[in-house]
């Protein structure tokens, strides 16, 4: 934000919410623009201007409830969900009371504010919980496999393939030939397919079974 004119009370209002500043001479400016409280400001002197930038905000603004609500009219839901349309502050702040619950201010930037009446405390603990929940980082996991592998063994290994799918990571089959089995692809196909279908339930395929060498690959992924 470049601000042409200063006068000293504004250079002085500069001064309280800056941590760098560098302002030059200033005589005879007047102010042109709104500085915002909390904010930490860097002003930097520039030929005739003023440069201003926002480098940090100190203090998150935080939710209005209640008495905390001054503005009127605001647009109202309950907690129902139903609308009561447009009304004053008071009369809404007497429908939360009557309720036994909050008025809270859920769109404050909107043409009138938009407030719901409802538990706030509820309403803080549902937002922190959901906040710290961590979104999970899809992974690819694998399960080897050999063209001689017995039953008991592949068992195993679809068990194991369909504990990552339910924990939404991607599953790689991966048949390894060795030696001589190089000579019975037809093997190692035949447990990639028997994996393949033990696990339709769980997943879709991704990647198709595919020879790369000494190994036959497919992806799947959960559904």
């Amino acid at each position: 934000m470049l601000l042409r004119e200063f006068n000293q009370t504004s250079v002085d209002r500069v001064a309280q919410n800056c941590r760098y500043f560098n302002l030059g001479s200033l005589a005879g400016l007047r102010p042109v623009g709104q500085f915002v409280p909390h904010t930490i400001w860097h002003v930097g002197w520039r030929s005739s201007f003023i440069q201003i930038e926002r480098v940090s905000t100190i203090e998150r603004i935080q939710t209005r409830i209640n008495n905390q609500i001054r503005i009127s009219p605001i647009r109202v839901i309950g907690p129902d969900g139903t609308q009561y349309g447009v009304i004053t502050t008071d009369e809404a702040l007497n429908r939360a009371r009557d309720a036994g619950l909050d008025l809270v201010e859920v769109a404050p930037n909107e043409k009138p504010p938009v407030c719901r009446i409802m538990d706030f405390g509820k309403y803080k603990y549902e937002k922190s919980k959901k906040s710290g929940q961590r979104t999970h980082q899809t992974k690819t996991k694998e399960i080897r496999l050999r063209p001689k592998t017995g039953e008991h063994d592949i068992g195993t290994k679809v068990r194991q393939a369909i504990g990552f799918l339910k924990d939404k990571d991607k599953v790689q089959v991966s048949v390894i030939f060795r030696g001589r089995e190089m000579a019975h692809v037809d093997e190692g196909r035949r447990v990639m397919e028997n994996v393949l279908q033990e696990l339709a339930e769980f997943s879709k395929l991704e990647q198709p079974p595919l020879q790369q060498g000494k190994r036959m690959i497919a992806t799947v992924a959960p559904k």
